[in-house]
């Protein structure tokens, strides 16, 4: 790939992740949210709050005024290129919403509530995991939740699940106890999918094996699977004899072939394999090249 593809083809992921997680979220909210009544978290939940406690307010125009304010908030602490991406979800989400509200029979594809909130559930972790994963959001609270994740350096979906589950609690009081039930099951599986949804593609299988037929297991790992090997100096608990165990990371596809081949050269070999949820570097995030030597190819 020549350098200056790279920045064009990162445009392009970009892009497709904006459209394709807001005509999701659109699509979900104006089939199955809004035709069962099911309770939405974010500055829509907020904004109908707002609406019982200031009447004289229209819940669009609280929505507007919410939305600038987390707006003009994730600028100032994630940045312009933030911002930018999270105008355009500002304008996009309405836009596909109007859409699919037009489509005849869009608002009856399920009389079943049960169902319409599984659905809601899935696409909605499926629709937010494709903004987020290009570090972009859909607006709302979604910035809080990004800039809570950020500080503590903790999971996007568990911030997301505890500012939906607080507006779903505001609604609460004013809305049956079975749709309440519905929106908090909507957010329980959103968060599910959304901590899947933003790891996809992203994990892989570590494998360490310790054997006295190490040198073996590097050229096969290195030549028939070619994988990525790093040989590490051990000491064995029993006989305090000084060895290598070789590391290995690899796609999950690769992992049955990987444990036959090791199997094949030493069926005593001590395997473990652990799944690793984001992995950097070269062959990886990084291209491979030409002159790379095999060591490097992982």
């Amino acid at each position: 790939m020549k350098p200056y593809d790279k920045p064009q083809k990162k445009l392009l992921i970009t892009t497709v992740s904006i459209l394709g997680g807001n005509a999701i979220l659109a699509f979900l909210v104006a089939a199955f949210i809004i035709p069962h009544g099911i309770l939405m978290g974010g500055t829509t939940g907020i904004g109908i709050v707002l609406s019982h406690i200031f009447p004289a307010l229209d819940v669009s125009l609280l929505i507007l005024i919410l939305n600038v304010l987390l707006l003009l908030m994730g600028l100032l602490l994630l940045g312009r290129k933030f911002a930018a991406t999270t105008v355009a979800s500002s304008f996009l989400y309405p836009a596909f919403l109007a859409l699919f509200q037009r489509i005849p029979g869009v608002d009856r594809l399920t009389d079943n509530p049960v169902l319409a909130a599984v659905f809601a559930g899935v696409l909605m972790g499926i629709a937010l995991g494709l903004v987020m994963r290009v570090g972009s959001s859909t607006g709302g609270m979604d910035i809080v939740a990004l800039i809570l994740a950020k500080w503590t350096h903790r999971s996007v979906a568990v911030f997301v699940w505890i500012s939906d589950i607080v507006v779903i609690g505001g609604q609460a009081l004013f809305t049956p106890t079975e749709k309440t039930m519905l929106g908090i099951f909507v957010l329980l599986l959103e968060s599910v999918v959304l901590d899947r949804a933003m790891m996809l593609g992203k994990s892989q299988i570590q494998i360490f094996v310790v054997s006295e037929k190490y040198e073996q297991l590097r050229e096969v790992l290195l030549g028939k699977l070619e994988a990525g090997v790093t040989m590490t100096v051990i000491e064995t608990g029993l006989l305090r004899q000084e060895q290598k165990g070789v590391l290995c990371v690899i796609p999950q596809r690769k992992l049955y072939q990987a444990t036959e081949l090791i199997r094949g050269i030493d069926p005593m070999a001590f395997i473990t394999v652990t799944q690793v949820k984001e992995v950097r570097g070269r062959g990886f995030t990084v291209e491979r090249t030409a002159m790379d030597p095999p060591e490097a190819k992982q």
